[in-house]
């Protein structure tokens, strides 16, 4: 990047996810901490003998896994930004490793938007902006599902009016 009249400054994207998007990470991180907590409990409650080393790690993963989800979905909606221009999908995620990835609209060849039941039932949807890049899709999670079919549009008019090949 150079300093003359076209380099393209690096600085945060805008736009945060939507609100429920914690609320949705939370219940993600909880059903996943319930089920072995679950499997845990059952198996201690069932095998006398080995009851306090099944209980306990159970007692433990519980501890940790509430204490995450009260804690980690703040931190990620205070990292996750993403932004749209004319030129590209700016999309900024991470905690302790930072991923920025920018998507030139002359490089997308396809939009998706997804909503999963976890998703639906906060009101959320995932726009995939696939690239011609090995690095991989560029995801934008935790949009309100309006926000989603709005954002999906304006990239197919984007790159559709974007000169270039996709490759």
């Amino acid at each position: 990047m150079g300093t003359g009249e076209g380099a393209v400054r690096l600085r945060p994207p805008r736009n945060a996810p939507a609100r429920q998007a914690a609320g949705w990470w939370r219940a993600r991180w909880l059903l996943l901490t319930a089920a072995p907590v679950a499997v845990l409990g059952v198996l201690g409650a069932l095998i006398t003998p080995a009851r306090f080393w099944l209980l306990l790690p159970a007692a433990v993963l519980a501890a940790v896994g509430l204490l995450c989800a009260a804690l980690l979905p703040v931190w990620w909606f205070r990292t996750h930004r993403w932004e749209v221009t004319g030129d590209a999908v700016y999309v900024r995620t991470g905690v302790f490793l930072r991923k920025w990835r920018i998507a030139p609209m002359s490089r997308i060849q396809t939009v998706d938007t997804v909503r999963g039941p976890l998703e639906q039932l906060f009101g959320l949807a995932t726009v995939t902006v696939t690239t011609a890049s090995a690095k991989g899709a560029v995801r934008i999670a935790g949009l309100a599902h309006e926000t989603a079919a709005e954002l999906a549009g304006q990239l197919t008019r984007l790159t559709r009016d974007t000169p270039g090949d996709a490759t």
